[in-house]
């Protein structure tokens, strides 16, 4: 069988079975189809989740037989509707056909209570919440003891990506190479965001703003790389224990939160360090 060009067969034919079972597991009553006609199988029919979802029958039979392997997301909305998927079955629809996941257009900022009960157990851990903008939620006392107290800050003061363009005074020292590296990382995690939370207003005008005010910020937004910041290494001048080399992670959530972890190798003097923010910080808290 000959195939197109840079189709996926196997992508086309799990697509293809997927569609199939949600079409046979569909109830046609809750779709306000007619009852009482003869049906051979209690699903939909064919033809019927081609006019629910506004597409030709032949392209749902392309589908399903793994011929038409790049359908629009606007297609699969329409199928996920129909075929009334669960939130994770419409996710998976969208990964099936190699499509980014639309979520509902703006990005989330309440931190769950089991991310926040995180925060609370690791007290010897610097942690701390971003949103998908890179936005400060939440943090642990040692965070704050680590980086300054970020309770005072409003608005744009929270946003980390804002602050290193506009105005990189905080602890954080970076070498040439490592800004770099940062920068690259965390606008290219930018423009990913852009891509899920396309109707998020909060979102559009950081970028904007940060394109108007810093030509850097500008030229690597300009490059259109997507990806994701994962990891770093991060000198942290503090003013009272001096500086702290720390590895630097982040866990994204399901729902596109950022967490942020700060650790420090056993034995090495940033764990130290740590140890002795966290004694001082507790000290400060029962004085």
């Amino acid at each position: 069988m000959r195939r197109t060009q840079g189709s996926d067969p196997g992508r086309g034919s799990d697509l293809g079975r997927a569609l199939r079972r949600w079409r046979d597991r569909a109830d046609p009553a809750e779709a306000g189809l007619p009852a009482g006609r003869a049906r051979r199988a209690a699903g939909l029919r064919r033809e019927e989740l081609a006019s629910l979802a506004g597409v030709s029958v032949d392209y749902v039979v392309r589908l399903e037989q793994g011929r038409a392997t790049s359908p629009s997301g606007q297609v699969l909305t329409a199928l996920g509707r129909a075929l009334r998927l669960s939130d994770e079955e419409r996710r998976h629809l969208f990964l099936l056909a190699g499509r980014a996941v639309p979520d509902a257009g703006r990005m989330p900022s309440q931190v769950s209570p089991g991310v926040s009960r995180l925060l609370e157990q690791m007290p010897a851990t610097p942690v701390c919440v971003f949103d998908a903008a890179w936005t400060l939620l939440e943090w642990n006392p040692l965070f704050a003891a680590l980086m300054g107290d970020p309770s005072g800050l409003r608005g744009r003061e929270r946003n980390v990506v804002w602050q290193h363009f506009t105005q990189p005074s905080g602890r954080v020292r970076h070498s040439a190479a490592q800004r770099a590296c940062f920068e690259a990382a965390v606008v290219a995690d930018l423009r990913a965001a852009t891509a899920r939370y396309p109707a998020d207003p909060g979102l559009r005008g950081l970028i904007a703003e940060l394109r108007g005010v810093s030509d850097r910020f500008a030229r690597l937004w300009d490059a259109h790389a997507v990806g994701a910041h994962t990891r770093a290494t991060k000198t942290v001048e503090h003013p009272e224990v001096g500086p702290l080399v720390l590895d630097c992670d982040v866990l994204a959530s399901p729902d596109g939160l950022r967490v942020v972890l700060y650790t420090a190798a056993r034995g090495s003097q940033a764990a130290e360090r740590l140890a002795l923010l966290e004694v001082l910080g507790t000290q400060r808290v029962w004085s």
